[in-house]
């Protein structure tokens, strides 16, 4: 991370890491060689943590520089406007104040918002059909009233920036101390399963009827798998099956680590870190990673030369976080045509909505119109962020006249600093500014009062009650 002249207050982040390792003030400060008293002042952003004592946290915690940067403030600032847009608070707050807020108490900040959100799913449990969300008479997008333990096991892996160092790196040694380039991939895995497990891999014709994918049925050591299902998710789902027969131990540990509830967040997590460790072993790191680089990060010769699916290449990249082997900093999204998130992590300082509706000039909405193309994207965010972005639908088509057919749009983008680094740089001129689309977070949290494509009026700022006049935007603010 390049953080140029600017000085970096990230006592939070120092100290999150400090109580990570269970340690004092004064053991860290030990193992930094600096006084306790400096590193206090530091935990306290009394003074900026400079470039070489960040430098040497990252070699001795194993943390990446870019953890350090303000990534997750700007998500968490994001939230609380989208909290504080709701008609129910009667404040009006400024972008500074909910960022001194984040800076100073992020745990009260996080808690409020998790707080919020409980409101929220209660509201809407009990209200009845014809009845709005109280809070809600303005709101007109999908909304993310789902289990609190959903969103805490979804919120604990976008912290983790979506990259699990042990369980990485077992998968990668396990793919090249059992050679599985050695033969079509789906062919190696199912013989390891059989070989290292006695587990026989069974098609069953019945199970698209079903609307089942696979099942395992342990006492009979079988894996069910859909006939219909393509060659890319059936190794994928041979590759999970062996994360968790050899490494079930590591994974558990892992899962402990999270420090959520045991339950249905603990068994959520399971499920996506299950889908990481066999996302890393067909995918192994380092082969993967420089594959990417040679070919400036093209989804589909990439996909072509591991032979994997459209998503599964998008979400790989969107982990290489290994550190000191760090790949382009992504973000991804998966969603449906109606804008509900499915899957959403970022690498990056680009984050959605997290209630309410999505942005409309979003690519992602754009590659609806053009299934199974691309539809590539220069987007600048509200702080001046720009990003290069490509959507992309995938689905399978339906199996009889009856029906409906699913597709769901898959969304992967970084900084427009890494353009070079990217083959779908080329479609643009970035020196023209023309051809950066104004995207927001969402209309409720969006400060762009001039946007023609707004839904609802901008939060935190005054209307403008006059009906002598209508523009092309309806909500006149009042500067």
């Amino acid at each position: 991370m390049n953080t140029g002249n600017k000085k970096l207050f990230a006592g939070s982040r120092v100290k999150k890491i400090r109580r990570q390792f269970s340690l004092t003030q004064r053991e860290m400060a030990r193992v930094l060689d600096i006084s306790s008293s400096y590193l206090n002042q530091i935990e306290n952003d009394l003074r900026p943590l400079p470039p070489r004592l960040l430098l040497t946290i990252c070699r001795t915690f194993q943390v990446s520089a870019s953890w350090f940067g303000d990534n997750e403030e700007i998500r968490t600032v994001q939230m609380l406007r989208e909290v504080f847009a709701d008609p129910m608070f009667k404040a009006d707050l400024q972008a500074d104040e909910l960022r001194k807020a984040v800076q100073d108490m992020p745990g009260l900040a996080r808690n409020f918002i998790d707080l919020y959100r409980s409101f929220r799913t209660l509201q809407e449990r009990h209200a009845p059909p014809s009845q709005p969300v109280a809070g809600d008479r303005h709101l007109t997008g999908p909304e993310t009233l789902i289990s609190p333990h959903y969103e805490a096991a979804g919120e604990w892996v976008q912290a983790q920036k979506n990259y699990f160092h042990d369980i990485d790196t077992a998968a990668e040694s396990l793919y090249e101390t059992e050679g599985f380039d050695k033969g079509p991939l789906g062919a190696t895995l199912e013989r390891y399963l059989l070989d290292t497990h006695g587990v026989r891999v069974v098609s069953n014709p019945d199970f698209a009827l079903q609307d089942t994918l696979w099942r395992y049925d342990r006492r009979e050591k079988r894996l069910l798998i859909a006939t219909e299902m393509s060659a890319e998710s059936r190794a994928f789902c041979l590759a999970r099956l062996i994360g968790v027969l050899d490494f079930g131990r590591l994974i558990d540990k892992t899962i402990r680590r999270s420090g959520l509830p045991a339950g249905d967040a603990q068994a959520l997590v399971r499920v996506s870190i299950g889908n990481y460790f066999a996302g890393a072993l067909i995918l192994p790191y380092n082969r993967f990673r420089m594959a990417a680089r040679e070919n400036k990060h093209d989804l589909d010769l990439l996909q072509r030369r591991f032979g994997v699916s459209f998503e599964q290449v998008c979400h790989r990249l969107s982990t290489l976080q290994r550190p000191g082997a760090e790949g382009i900093p992504f973000y991804f999204i998966k969603a449906d045509v109606a804008g509900n998130i499915l899957k959403s992590y970022s690498a990056t300082r680009f984050s959605r909505a997290r209630f309410g509706g999505l942005c409309a000039l979003w690519n992602l909405f754009e590659s609806f119109a053009i299934p199974g193309r691309l539809a590539t994207q220069l987007s600048e965010d509200t702080d001046g962020s720009v990003f290069i972005s490509v959507a992309r639908t995938v689905g399978r088509p339906p199996t009889s006249f009856f029906e409906r057919s699913r597709r769901v749009a898959i969304v992967l983008g970084c900084s427009v600093t890494h353009a070079s680094e990217i083959v779908y740089s080329a479609s643009f001129n970035l020196a023209d500014s023309r051809n950066f689309v104004p995207i927001g977070p969402g209309c409720r949290a969006c400060i762009r009062v001039d946007c023609r494509h707004r839904a609802i009026p901008a939060s935190g700022f005054r209307l403008d009650p006059s009906s002598d006049e209508r523009g092309a935007i309806p909500f006149r603010v009042i500067a």
